[in-house]
């Protein structure tokens, strides 16, 4: 992934941006970036990520398994970020599915921070 643009959306290289965290460097330091990386894990099909960063009450809803299959059925297009405050996130996802047809996912997502990290809780879909 050296000198490509993060899948995020911010201009950066990613990894000077989501690599940053993805590849277990550093922890997201706000919402807003895990957000973001969360997305870059899809993009880059990092189930791992996805799991870790699921705060640990919500883990059991989700499947890594699942997680992958989706991650990897779709192309990832561009992240769109509406609104956003400490512990919120509202964003719009643009992909392709299996069928390449564009699709776009929207989420208004809460996260929480414990014990020195941001981890993703629930969102609310449209």
């Amino acid at each position: 992934m050296e000198n490509k643009i993060c899948f995020c959306d911010t201009g950066l290289l990613f990894e000077n941006c989501c690599g940053l965290y993805l590849q277990k460097n550093q922890k997201a330091p706000a919402a807003l970036a895990l957000m973001r990386s969360r997305y870059s894990a899809y993009a880059s099909h990092n189930a791992d990520y996805l799991i870790e960063t699921t705060y640990i009450s919500e883990r059991k809803y989700y499947s890594k398994t699942e997680i992958l299959r989706w991650a990897q059925e779709n192309k990832w297009q561009k992240l769109e970020i509406l609104s956003f405050t400490e512990n919120t996130v509202e964003f719009k996802a643009y992909f392709l599915d299996s069928d390449q047809k564009p699709q776009i996912h929207y989420e208004f997502s809460t996260f929480k921070f414990e014990n020195g990290a941001w981890f993703y809780v629930d969102g609310k879909f449209e």
